[in-house]
């Protein structure tokens, strides 16, 4: 392939190429998940990552002020022409108090990546912006996903504001779960106008159905195992080192679901160090919820490695099927990761390979407790972000992480996409159409803060105000 930017199979005994413009997920020849590649001989890249600083001062050219666009030449697939952004990617990366949240590394040391500041709330923009540029290029009138909520909100977002060359608006078709989405994502979906599919069934359920009206009605898929998805993800890292003043860090902590980001950001650092731009690679940790552990149990109970490619298909198989005859369903509050088959396993065991990673699981409890812990630091996220540093608490308990290590907690999304889970952790109480009532029992969290019921009496809110001192 002569082209500077093609798909390429990510199997390693096939590597077929394949032209950009070619609407396809995956391999057609051994059926393995498509890279988005570059033959970068034949693309001008800064020799320094320092140098995409410099654009920080010509924020009001479109590319630029993207936190995505803004490292153009490391997604280098389309043109001025085809760019569809909303300005994603204006994101911090926040050193938290490490000893204040009770955990044993070293001052300083502790990052949180917050990606809740994305347009739509969630990490799913810096991937949708590079998704609906090519679905635009492409010409595509009608795009769709399946979802547990960020994606479905995303995509309506962009979906909402995308018209085509002939001007033609684009539509987003939306599959999500009954009963399987948090309102605070489904809100958005509804609101931004797309048309929101709800499929008696789980978030596998609704990508097995996405998958087949791709095929029969040619709807473009905007699931992660488009490649186009990742390549946006990759940005995370750019700006993760670039708040770091360019510093690599020792690990990358990210929640995993459908292992989209744990794909992405095992790329960009291979290509990172393909390049030159850095000299080593930090270790990656997955942190899988326990209701939905897929890649922990491949992983860590199963043997399951990259191993060049050659990774153990028939110990997946059996995992899943043994999941269907006992009808075992993924169950996590943390519904942004209630994923049970993961559509970019393989790529996530390559960049677990590449990253020296590991991986484990956390339960519900540990994530609400997590959560609340964050959101005392002044970050309010949501359920599958806290999932991150209930992993790093794991982590450092067991001796994986050292407490001297520069530590980078990935923060999926914004508190508001499930206000319910917050809400009930507090209180005590179930939200859905029920109204909060603090006289209810209290709640069992160690962070809660409970709301104190008061009389309609200053004398009696003021002596409420000084006994909480």
């Amino acid at each position: 392939m002569t082209d500077a930017a093609f798909l390429q199979c990510i199997q390693p005994s096939c590597s077929a190429t394949f032209a950009l413009d070619a609407p396809i997920y995956q391999c057609p020849t051994c059926g393995a998940l498509l890279d988005v590649s570059y033959n970068w001989s034949r693309i001008a890249v800064p020799s320094r990552l320092a140098d995409f600083e410099k654009r920080w001062a010509s924020r009001h050219n479109t590319m630029d002020y993207s936190g995505v666009w803004r490292f153009r030449e490391l997604l280098p697939f389309a043109t001025d022409a085809d760019l569809v952004t909303i300005g994603e990617g204006q994101t911090i990366l926040q050193s938290a108090d490490a000893a204040a949240m009770g955990l044993s590394l070293k001052r300083g040391n502790l990052h949180l990546q917050y990606e809740g500041m994305n347009p739509s709330g969630s990490f799913k923009d810096n991937g949708m912006t590079a998704a609906f540029t090519m679905a635009r290029k492409l010409g595509k009138q009608r795009v769709g996903c399946a979802s547990t909520g960020n994606t479905s909100a995303s995509l309506a977002m962009y979906a909402s504001l995308t018209r085509l060359s002939n001007g033609q608006p684009m539509r987003g078709v939306v599959f999500v779960g009954a009963g399987k989405i948090a309102f605070g994502k489904l809100s958005q979906a509804l609101d931004y106008g797309a048309l929101t599919l709800q499929i008696d069934g789980d978030f596998d359920a609704c990508m097995a159905r996405v998958r087949e009206a791709a095929d029969r009605i040619g709807l473009y898929l905007m699931n992660s195992i488009n490649p186009f998805r990742l390549e946006g993800q990759k940005t995370i890292m750019y700006r993760v080192l670039e708040a770091l003043r360019w510093e690599v860090p020792d690990w990358i902590v990210v929640p995993g679901g459908n292992l989209g980001n744990t794909s992405a950001f095992g790329k960009a650092w291979i290509e990172l160090k393909q390049l030159g731009l850095v000299s080593r690679i930090p270790r990656l940790a997955v942190v899988n919820a326990a209701g939905a552990n897929t890649l922990n149990e491949l992983v860590n109970r199963r043997g399951v490695r990259w191993n060049g490619g050659n990774w153990d298909c028939d110990a997946v198989c059996n995992h899943y099927d043994e999941m269907t005859k006992q009808r075992r369903k993924a169950s996590t509050i943390a519904t942004a990761i209630e994923i049970a088959r993961p559509v970019n396993l393989s790529k996530a065991l390559r960049a677990l390979d590449a990253m020296n990673g590991v991986v484990c699981e956390v339960t519900d409890d540990e994530i609400l407790e997590e959560k609340a812990l964050v959101g005392r630091h002044g970050f309010g996220c949501e359920p599958a972000s806290a999932a991150s540093v209930a992993g790093l608490r794991q982590l450092l308990a067991n001796g994986t992480i050292d407490r001297d290590a520069t530590v980078v907690c990935i923060l999926t999304g914004h508190a508001l996409k499930d206000p319910d889970a917050t809400v009930k952790y507090h209180t005590g109480i179930d939200t859905k159409g029920v109204s909060v009532s603090p006289s209810a029992s209290k709640p069992t969290g160690r962070n809660a803060n409970l709301p104190i019921r008061v009389p309609d009496n200053i004398d009696e809110i003021c002596k409420a105000i000084e006994s909480a001192r």
